[in-house]
């Protein structure tokens, strides 16, 4: 048993527990780096640049994710739904007020209720030129699960700024 088991046990904590701080940790990360970048950097390089690390994080943690649920093809939309319930039971915390749903057959359909993104770069004055990575972060997963698939809307920027609402509906097309 290595001594995080052991702290676990003795303290009465769970896996769900250290689930958590970890990703809020991340996002805390994540947050200040744009912060700082955009401080230095100004909002359009900052965006570029975020959107850049998000795409190459995106698709180097969708294989990752890969490789721990043995994914190797997605052939029907049953297949891709299991992959995503899989895939949030790995990268989705309690704070994260987000869900998902598959009101038909080959569409999803994503839905921030709150988002910590639009909040975040808001209180930080940036929100009217601000470009969001998190609709990307899932494009990229199906991108590296070598999905076709069509959205709506199809390009963004901040979806709750520009639309009053952050959601995104995909499409999609299996053989």
């Amino acid at each position: 048993m290595s001594d995080i088991e052991r702290f676990f046990k003795i303290k009465n904590k769970n896996t769900e527990e250290l689930k958590e701080i970890l990703i809020k940790n991340w996002m805390s990360h994540d947050g200040f780096w744009f912060f700082h970048c955009l401080q230095l950097c100004g909002i359009e390089k900052t965006n570029i640049i975020n959107r850049a690390a998000v795409r190459s994080m995106s698709l180097l943690e969708i294989e990752r994710l890969k490789k721990m649920f043995e994914i190797e093809i997605i052939s029907t939309f049953d297949d891709l739904k299991n992959v995503i319930h899989l895939i949030f039971q790995v990268v989705k915390a309690n704070f994260m007020d987000f869900e998902y749903f598959f009101p038909k057959d080959n569409v999803i359909i994503f839905r921030m209720n709150n988002c910590f993104a639009h909040d975040g770069v808001k209180r930080i004055g940036a929100l009217e030129e601000y470009k969001c990575g998190i609709f990307l972060r899932i494009d990229c997963w199906l991108e590296g699960l070598d999905l076709e698939y069509e959205t709506n809307p199809e390009d963004f920027g901040c979806l709750l700024r520009d639309y009053g609402k952050c959601e995104r509906k995909y499409l999609f097309k299996f053989k």
